[in-house]
C-alpha cells in the first residue's frame, strides 16, 4: 500500500513540475511574441491611436478655419464688387 502512495505522490510532483514548466514556457512565448509584434509594428511606422486622434483633430480645425476664411473672402469680394 505504501508503494502505491509513494507512486502517486511522485506522479503528483511530476505533474506539478510539468505544469510549472509549461506555465513558464507559455510566459516566455507570450513575451517573445509581444516583443516581436512591437518590433514589427515599429518597423512599419504605424501611429498610435493617440497620434492619429491628435492629427485628426488638427485637420478638422484646419478645415473649419479654411471654411471660415473662404466665407470671409467671399463676403469681402461681394462687398468690393458692390462698392
Amino acid at each position: 500500500m505504501q508503494s502505491n502512495s509513494k507512486f502517486f505522490d511522485d506522479m503528483s510532483k511530476l505533474m506539478t513540475n510539468a505544469m510549472g514548466v509549461a506555465q513558464g514556457a507559455k510566459t516566455e512565448a507570450e513575451t517573445a511574441m509581444k516583443s516581436w509584434m512591437d518590433r514589427w509594428l515599429a518597423d512599419r511606422n504605424f501611429v498610435t491611436r493617440e497620434e492619429f486622434d491628435a492629427v485628426r483633430a488638427m485637420a478638422q480645425k484646419a478645415r473649419e478655419e479654411n471654411e471660415a476664411l473662404s466665407a470671409r473672402l467671399a463676403a469681402l469680394e461681394a462687398a468690393a464688387k458692390q462698392g
